[in-house]
């Protein structure tokens, strides 16, 4: 076929909500899945991509391999407990250690505008350094480009990573069970209200500080307690509430939330209510969220809070048979409310 024949192939657009992009598009709720599922997937879909995880698990000469890739365009770039950099690097080997694998080398990308002063590029730099170091994981090969002065703003930064799954692991959201229990490494929204309140100058008693932070030594840990864990993922875009959607509908079991069981911090939960977001929607760097069958939920729980990184976990909810498909959240008035996917875009660029 030559470039005329797959210049002449023609598909009906897909009936979707909006003619044009929107930041919804981009904020990991139902814009996003929509853009996915009729945008994406019909063209590249296969049976590794259909499994829609954070990261593809490859066979490869007789080993698994993790492989996953992000783009980084958060505003402001610097922002309180981290900046663009770090903040590449420790979602990318997240993403990989969502699949209980061990992160070994990263690829980056950089986008740079006219005009980006040396001085910024060089700490960013500095703090991807110190990131990969810490994690343990090596920067073996990457690309600069640089555009006009006002077609990206200052730095955009893509990573791919890659990393082992040993044996005996299989992580996968379609694995969930009715019965297992759902755990959080920490308190939730840390890193969406640092960067929105740096963004809108807001200042509280106590600064909002992001939790960016690579997980796989807290991983490493979970996986001496149990190899047998459904789920993992890091609830970043759309936060906790995506997260548990995406697990409800992709093992088609429903998600019962425990009332007032999602840890959060104080002067976070003030953030949110000055700017009325919901801390469920709200996109966290260094947290996870792990399903385990319900007789190891209590020894897992024991050695995520010995882990520095997982030191406020709790368990805040559990699969069930009912509601499948669905995440619903108790009430202290006793109700049930659906918590479902976000609509629009709360938090615009925020990783």
């Amino acid at each position: 076929m030559n470039n005329t024949d797959i210049n002449s192939l023609s598909c009906p657009l897909p009936k979707m909500d909006f003619d044009t992009i929107q930041l919804a598009h981009g904020a990991g709720g139902k814009l996003s899945s929509e853009l996915i599922g009729k945008i994406f997937l019909p063209r590249f879909g296969n049976n590794i991509l259909d499994k829609l995880e954070d990261q593809a698990i490859l066979q490869i000469s007789g080993n698994r391999l993790a492989f996953t890739t992000d783009s980084f365009v958060v505003d402001p770039i610097f922002f309180p407990g981290g900046n663009i950099g770090d903040l590449a690097i420790n979602g990318t080997i997240n993403d990989i250690a969502m699949s209980g694998a061990n992160p070994l080398y990263l690829s980056v990308g950089f986008i740079l505008e006219e005009g980006l002063p040396l001085e910024t590029l060089h700490k960013i730099v500095l703090s991807m350094e110190f990131a990969a170091k810490q994690a343990g994981v090596q920067i073996v090969t990457g690309d600069t480009k640089v555009v006009n002065k006002g077609s990206c703003d200052k730095i955009f930064i893509n990573t791919s990573g890659i990393g082992s799954v040993p044996n005996g692991v299989n992580i996968s959201a379609a694995n969930i069970r009715s019965g297992d229990k759902i755990i959080i490494s920490g308190t939730v929204a840390d890193h969406g209200m640092a960067v929105m309140t740096t963004r809108e100058d807001l200042s509280f008693k106590s600064q909002v500080t992001s939790d960016t932070a690579a997980l796989n030594g807290l991983v490493d840990e979970m996986l001496k307690v149990s190899k047998d864990i459904r789920a993992m993922r890091d609830p970043t875009r759309g936060g906790v509430a995506t997260t548990l959607n995406e697990f409800a509908r992709q093992s088609n079991v429903g998600i019962q939330l425990y009332t007032d069981s999602v840890p959060v911090k104080p002067e976070v939960k003030g953030a949110c209510e000055v700017l009325g977001i919901d801390p469920l929607y709200v996109a966290n760097e260094g947290k996870l969220i792990v399903v385990v069958p319900n007789e190891v939920a209590d020894d897992m729980l024991k050695v995520m809070r010995e882990h520095s990184l997982g030191k406020d976990s709790q368990i805040i909810g559990e699969a069930t048979e009912k509601n499948k498909g669905i995440v619903v959240q108790s009430t202290g008035l006793g109700a049930n409310r659906i918590v479902d996917m976000p609509i629009g875009e709360q938090l615009p660029r925020i990783c």
